[in-house]
């Protein structure tokens, strides 16, 4: 779920004015899974540009602080959220660590990067939701040892059914500055999209995995 309306609405007017989020209907790209998309978001994009990193960095801390209360540590998904993950945790005055997708097979094998102790809170910051697998993974690893992971904080969610149904499966608590539908209502108030591509990009987010641009 997003936080608010009006900060899922200035935080996808930045990401589209900075082409971290690209709306293409009748081009589309294609994600490693296959899936042809009409969209492609890469939140990195966002840490080249200082004032609107600045704004995300604040949105999320504030957020975090009124939604979950000040953790103990802030925890980044490796490697799209470190950047931003470290931004808020600066923010915020906290320790930071990152989760990688699997231990790594030399030296001390971390999974975790970074330290921390059984017992304390965290929050997880997150750059993108899509079926929520990648990021549950990092929670499951924080999880194993043995620290309380109190949410998860994301930049944008493309809002699938799936990754609803993996959250509430899991447990973990979601909140994102913006979501899809409200990219779609920005991208078609700036006139980035006509109303017919709107159709087009919701019908995709319905059913991602069958659809094409014919």
């Amino acid at each position: 779920m997003i936080f608010d309306e009006q900060t899922a609405k200035e935080t996808a007017d930045l990401l589209l004015q900075i082409n971290a989020i690209k709306l293409q209907p009748n081009d589309p790209f294609t994600w490693a899974s296959g899936w042809k998309s009409p969209i492609y978001c890469d939140n990195r994009i966002v840490l080249s540009h200082p004032p609107i990193r600045n704004y995300i960095r604040s949105a999320i801390a504030k957020h975090i602080e009124q939604t979950f209360g000040k953790p103990d540590v802030i925890a980044g998904v490796a490697t799209g959220a470190i950047g931003i993950g470290i931004l808020v945790a600066e923010f915020l005055g906290l320790p930071f660590i990152y989760v990688r997708p699997e231990a790594k097979g030399h030296g001390r094998k971390n999974q975790i990067e970074g330290y921390i102790e059984a017992g304390q809170n965290v929050v997880v910051v997150e750059d993108l939701i899509s079926t929520g697998n990648s990021s549950l993974n990092a929670v499951k690893a924080l999880i194993d040892a043995k620290v309380k992971v109190k949410g998860m904080v994301a930049i944008f969610s493309y809002g699938f059914e799936v990754a609803t149904e993996n959250f509430k499966e899991n447990e973990v608590t979601l909140y994102t500055l913006s979501n899809y539908e409200n990219l779609l209502d920005q991208a078609l108030k700036t006139k980035y999209i006509t109303t017919k591509e709107r159709k087009i990009l919701a019908q995709w987010n319905a059913n991602p995995s069958e659809w094409n641009a014919n």
